[in-house]
């Protein structure tokens, strides 16, 4: 690979989160306290001693608020309350406090979109009559046909089946039809309704003011609907969690106006932070969600979307870059979460696991090596793969929605292996974890690899070690250099920290300099295959 040129300059100040790495947290896998074989919040606030080893700068909690778990708590009864299963509310005041004496922020998901079922104020819509105050919450309509019985319009759910699902009235016959985008658990809301964003500004204040440094916004595209709610042209009807730029289920113009006056409630705790969900793959209309008035950081999944291959890396962290050019926003970084296949798995696809191991302990060093803010999925610091359960432990929605079509989402939801040689490896005193977990997993406990200089886990803590306290991770641009086919090589603008990636399967030679950190041992002083390496 040819030698870089070097540059100088220096970074401005910068907010917290706009260089943070941020650990999600999914809480029913992360660490069980009180044996009920899902995780919880006060295990949680057991495991800060290990996340502030880690190095993180910030949690993001997947949803604990008060829920029927309809879609593992995306279904949201009471907005302003922790789940009695998750500790209540005082466990997460005490995650708050415990955390922010470690430096650790706590954001918390928050899901804007729709509410569950249960939440009163659809209880109080099933009971009123239609053109009601307490329906107008809601996207309620008629259905079309003779007998209003078909629903209002073609859209399908994206966790299978119709859209909408029709009520019973309260006399009894058969009425009108809500809308539903996700489960029919979770009626969308309405956001034409100012009674709805009323409500949520009471919930923005509400977290912020018990400590909370800031939200995750759950379908941060997807809250306002077009007009007319126009059916959807079949060629988008494209599949089960996923959606085109064009779908009119998300991203239409409208969500910005919402966005800007959450960003009014936001900007009354000028250190808090959002970053929205955003699926949004035309660069110009992901940059809108990002301008200076309405959110912070949005999800950015190129990097996680992405081949191992350096050309489908290369365009990935191009298109990433590009996306927020020019709003000058700060760019993400993720490889994985809680609905997407783990990267291990995903990088073994042909090969083997250890393959796809290897290939993503290179990934996150490419990951920590680019400016902006980088966010990890529990367990992928343990190098945790994906898990093929049995069709009756499933419980992703989509599994029943899809007609036992789509597995859904569980295989990346497996709880995280703490200690010991056998399922629950310290996650829980119960074996029979709401996810069982798999036999093998011994090796990629925490326990095993915290001591263990060449383990993944040691790897994710001396790179983001590195990157907080290294000059070399200064600059905003990325310079890219020569490199032989199947490699990229890329470079920091100020600090000079330069990133190789090999993706073949030969090594190959290293740039000049000092290597800092390779993600693999090299050989006779070149990158193996399917290896990272930071040099200086």
């Amino acid at each position: 690979m040819a030698d870089p040129t070097p540059a100088d300059g220096g970074d401005a100040a910068k907010p917290w989160w706009a260089t943070a790495v941020f650990y999600q947290i999914y809480p029913r896998s992360f660490s069980d306290s009180d044996g009920d074989g899902v995780g919880d919040l006060p295990g949680v606030v057991d495991k800060l001693g290990y996340l502030e080893l880690l190095g993180v700068d910030a949690l993001w909690i997947s949803p604990v608020m008060r829920s029927p778990m309809a879609d593992h708590g995306y279904d949201v009864s009471d907005p302003r309350d922790i789940d009695p299963l998750f500790g209540g509310i005082g466990a997460l005041d005490a995650l708050i406090e415990e955390a922010h004496a470690r430096d650790i922020k706590v954001t918390m998901d928050l899901v804007p979109n729709h509410t569950s079922d249960q939440h009163p104020w659809f209880v109080e819509a099933l009971a009123a009559e239609p053109g009601s105050r307490e329906r107008e919450r809601y996207i309620f309509r008629d259905g079309r046909g003779e007998n209003g019985d078909e629903p209002p319009n073609n859209w399908p759910s994206i966790f299978g089946g119709p859209a909408w699902t029709r009520v019973t009235e309260p006399d009894g016959t058969p009425g009108q039809w809500y809308l539903h985008i996700f489960a029919a658990e979770q009626p969308d809301l309405n956001w034409e309704n100012d009674e709805v964003f009323e409500d949520l500004a009471t919930t923005l204040r509400f977290w912020l003011d018990r400590g909370v440094d800031g939200f995750r916004i759950d379908v941060a595209h997807g809250m306002a609907k077009p007009p007319g709610l126009p059916d959807m042209p079949e060629e988008l009807q494209t599949g089960l969690l996923i959606n085109d730029d064009d779908d009119p289920r998300f991203n239409n113009p409208g969500v910005h106006a919402i966005h800007k006056r959450i960003r009014t409630v936001m900007d009354e705790y000028p250190d808090a932070v959002t970053v929205g969900e955003i699926w949004v793959r035309d660069n110009k209309r992901f940059a809108e969600y990002v301008r200076p008035d309405e959110l912070h950081l949005g999800f950015n999944f190129r990097l996680a979307e992405a081949d191992f291959t350096a050309e489908s890396v290369r365009d990935a962290i191009e298109n990433s870059l590009k996306a927020v050019d020019s709003v000058q926003g700060v760019p993400t970084w993720t490889l994985s979460n809680h609905d997407v296949e783990r990267e291990v798995s995903r990088y073994a696809e042909g090969t083997t696991e250890d393959v796809g191991r290897d290939r993503a302990r290179a990934m996150v060093l490419v990951e920590l090596a680019l400016p902006g803010t980088v966010f990890l999925y529990n367990g992928s610091e343990l190098g945790m793969p994906n898990v093929d359960l049995p069709d009756s432990a499933l419980q992703d929605p989509v599994w029943e929605r899809s007609g036992h079509t789509n597995r859904g989402r569980d295989g990346c939801r497996i709880p995280v292996p703490w200690t010991g040689d056998t399922p629950p490896y310290g996650f829980s005193d119960s074996a029979d974890t709401w996810l069982p977990m798999p036999e093998g997993w011994a090796d990629l406990t925490a326990e095993a690899q915290l001591e263990d200089v060449d383990s993944t886990l040691s790897l994710h803590r001396l790179a983001i070690e590195l990157r907080r306290t290294r000059p070399e991770f200064a600059g905003e641009e990325v310079e890219w250099y020569g490199a032989p086919p199947g490699c990229l090589a890329f470079r920091r603008s100020v600090g000079r920290l330069v990133c190789a990636l090999n993706t073949t399967d030969a090594p190959v030679g290293l740039p000049g300099g000092e290597v800092l950190l390779s993600s693999a041992p090299l050989v006779d002083g070149r990158l193996p295959a399917n290896a990272a390496a930071w040099l200086v």
